[in-house]
């Protein structure tokens, strides 16, 4: 069974930190170039960032020097995991993980990371 699950939300202050992480587990994924997305009440879903198999990675410009992606491809369950430091209101969103591009029947619960002070 093909399966996504996103945990690591949570609420957090101005300037604080959280990391995500996604177990991805029942296909393929270890191939797969994976990515980070999130959706803001209002607004569409959108790629924070991205990891190829090899290790590159993307980041979008609101991000670039405060989230570092990463995956873990070593075990049974691959892992992808995004270190968000120097968060802002303005990251208040639900994050997803999914393949990149995405899939439809990939989609998961996501975790929501809520910054508030």
């Amino acid at each position: 069974q093909v399966q996504l699950v996103e945990s690591g939300g949570g609420l957090v202050q101005p300037g604080g930190s959280l990391r995500l992480s996604c177990a991805a587990s029942g296909s393929n994924f270890r191939l797969s170039t994976m990515g980070w997305f999130r959706q803001s009440p209002g607004k569409e879903r959108e790629l924070v960032a991205a990891v190829w198999y090899g290790g590159a990675t993307y980041y979008t410009d609101s991000v670039k020097g405060r989230f570092t992606i990463s995956r873990d491809n070593a075990k049974n369950t691959m892992w992808v995991y995004l270190q968000m430091d120097s968060l802002k209101p303005e990251d208040t969103a639900i994050y997803y993980c999914n393949r990149h591009p995405p899939r439809d029947e990939f989609w998961g619960q996501g975790t929501q990371v809520a910054v508030s002070s």
